[in-house]
């Protein structure tokens, strides 16, 4: 069951333009007004940062990404014990032991052409449909490929945040911290990951924090969280799912 590009309801980077056109729109009213502000406030007021408003914005998305992901492992986990991934064992004459195969395709790469093995592929072919069918119907009744449609709705979103908000300009410190706490949120595969160069932005942005905070007391700063780290998507288990998924839409 192929996804369809027809869920997104315009393209990527048309809407990517679109939000950094907006927030940085935003910021420079106050410019045409100089008793309003002057570029020494906006330094030092996260309320006319684009980078921090679209920092939060990415968090929300990357927040529910989070918890749609978890929602569809949950589900296919459930899918895979009551039914098991659609396969079949196919036993060639001459071969030793049974050779597992997952796709239509695999079975005729097993037998060949050879009109001997006709009726075995014909066999072979029919209890993999029947598996798939079994798998399809406990699908539609728990809602695993909804589940895995609506995560990748939300990856889609998510990336379209991360790229406005590295594209729009941070005039505060609390809008580069939330550059940066996204890149690492995104990239390192866990919070005590010890590879370069996550090491080396963890002490920038611990640094970028204590300075941020030493001028303005009490404000918030992205990143300063770290020690109760945003909950991150298992990519063993998205990378199976993906492969599921991709061999789900071959059956159908």
């Amino acid at each position: 069951m192929a996804d369809s590009d027809n869920t997104r309801t315009m393209p990527s980077v048309t809407r990517r333009k679109l939000l950094t056109a907006t927030t940085i729109a935003a910021m420079a009213l106050p410019f045409h007004n100089n008793s309003f502000a002057t570029a020494d406030t906006l330094a030092g007021n996260p309320s006319f940062d684009p980078a921090l408003a679209l920092w939060n914005d990415w968090r929300r998305a990357y927040l529910a990404t989070i918890a749609l992901c978890r929602k569809q492992q949950r589900l296919e986990t459930s899918l895979v014990k009551a039914i098991g991934f659609p396969k079949v064992e196919v036993y060639r004459p001459g071969a030793e032991g049974a050779v597992i195969v997952c796709s239509p395709d695999a079975i005729d790469e097993v037998f060949g052409d050879n009109p001997a093995y006709a009726e075995l592929r014909r066999k072979a072919k029919a209890d993999l449909v029947a598996h798939q069918a079994r798998w399809n119907t406990e699908d539609r009744r728990i809602g695993y490929s909804a589940a895995l449609r609506a995560e990748r709705i939300a990856v889609l979103h998510k990336q379209d945040m991360s790229e406005a908000l590295m594209s729009a300009p941070a005039t505060t410190l609390a809008g580069i911290a939330g550059k940066l706490d996204a890149v690492m949120r995104e990239g390192e595969s866990s919070e005590e990951c010890d590879e370069f160069p996550w090491p080396e932005l963890r002490a920038i942005l611990t640094d970028l924090v204590r300075i941020a905070k030493a001028l303005q007391p009490g404000s918030f700063m992205p990143g300063s969280d770290r020690t109760k780290p945003y909950p991150r998507r298992s990519r063993d288990r998205v990378s199976a799912s993906v492969t599921m998924s991709e061999r789900h839409s071959r059956m159908t």
